[in-house]
């Protein structure tokens, strides 16, 4: 095998790729490298950690074809620092690999590609189409509630609900519940989970602002997304997704609105009080047309109040200030609506007009703050 090809395209290829492998967690040593075969003036790239494949194409000049296995973070390494503005890279016939660059000239072994697993297909795939934008969009606004435990392995990936030309997607910790709603043009009936970690790395591939589209193919078992040049091939979740919908209050005693940045600042500064050894809750108050934020710790009191238009009787309630935050932040609008029924039950935040997001987090049980 024999290539020229240019360095900035080749540095951002391996860097993608890289992202799928596993490295020093690998039981079979070829997936802690990268798969590479040269054919036709184009050279072919994949990383797979068993779970997920990232692979992609560019163009090269191909002297001799052939293919090998390179390690993913040592080749990474030194395609990231040669001088040149070209790559040459040969292997012989004992999987030894030449890497020229100017004046840099590098000697390492590789694995035969015969090694590497065979990375999966989708056959009978349904496909859907969506805007970068708008998927990016999604997956930002509840990725932050995926499960990071195994109690319930399928709640480590978002749900994607695909009915009557709308996808809500949909993420779970038991904590809280994230859900972002889109009208889309596909008026299929889709239900699938695709894995938290995959979605971290299609987010990075995604190029929102340039108006383009994603493609998916989704088969029983695997889902492939391709994006911008790249595949990203991943496992779907099995297992029973939370019923959702059945979740979500559908009564209301107490509606508020409220401005989200005065709100966010009011409990991010009640939270200085609060470290991982002093778990206290953040107390919400809700009365007289404003909401005061509490904290008590061992390390002081806290209160903030903040203005807000209020229907309903008063309450109090207790919260996870970062799981409070989390719900807020990714709101992404000026002002929101909390709707309450009882200190116990989830506090729903909705957008004032319309039905794009809605979040709810688990209030906790609290001793009476005392003034």
């Amino acid at each position: 095998m024999k290539i020229l090809c240019d360095k900035q395209t080749l540095l951002g290829a391996v860097t993608n790729v890289s992202r799928a492998v596993l490295g020093n967690k690998a039981i079979l040593p070829a997936l802690e490298g990268i798969l590479m075969r040269a054919n036709h003036n184009s050279l072919f790239l994949a990383g797979y950690n068993s779970e997920m494949a990232i692979t992609t194409t560019i163009e090269v000049s191909v002297t001799e074809p052939g293919d090998i296995v390179l390690p993913s973070k040592l080749f990474n390494d030194i395609v990231r620092k040669l001088p040149g503005d070209t790559v040459e890279l040969t292997v012989d016939e004992r999987l030894a690999v030449n890497v020229r660059s100017g004046s840099s000239d590098f000697h390492i072994m590789g694995i035969s590609a015969s090694e590497y697993p065979e990375i999966p297909t989708v056959n009978d795939a349904t496909g859907v189409l969506l805007p970068q934008d708008t998927l990016h969009n999604m997956i930002r606004q509840t990725i932050f509630a995926v499960s990071s435990t195994d109690e319930r392995p399928v709640h480590k990936g978002i749900l994607f609900d695909m009915d009557g030309g709308v996808l809500n997607l949909v993420a779970v910790d038991g904590s809280r519940l994230a859900l972002r709603s889109e009208s889309i043009n596909n008026t299929d009936s889709m239900h699938f989970v695709v894995p938290g970690r995959t979605l971290q790395e299609v987010m990075r591939l995604l190029t929102p602002d340039d108006g383009g589209m994603i493609s998916l193919s989704v088969g029983r078992r695997h889902i492939i997304m391709e994006i911008n040049g790249y595949a990203v091939i991943s496992k779907l979740l099995d297992g029973e997704f939370l019923p959702y919908q059945r979740a979500i209050p559908q009564t209301t005693a107490t509606t508020v609105i409220i401005n989200t940045r005065e709100f966010i600042d009011a409990v991010d500064r009640a939270s200085l009080i609060i470290n991982d050894r002093l778990k206290s809750p953040i107390i919400c108050r809700l009365e007289e047309n404003a909401v005061t934020v509490m904290c008590n710790t061992p390390m002081g009191r806290a209160m903030d109040v903040v203005l807000a238009s209020i229907v309903g009787p008063g309450e109090e309630m207790g919260f996870n200030s970062q799981y409070l935050l989390d719900a807020l932040k990714n709101t992404e609008s000026d002002e929101v609506k909390l709707e309450i029924n009882g200190a116990l039950s989830p506090l729903k935040i909705v957008p004032v007009a319309g039905n794009s997001f809605l979040f709810l987090v688990m209030p906790v049980r609290m001793k009476r703050f005392e003034q």
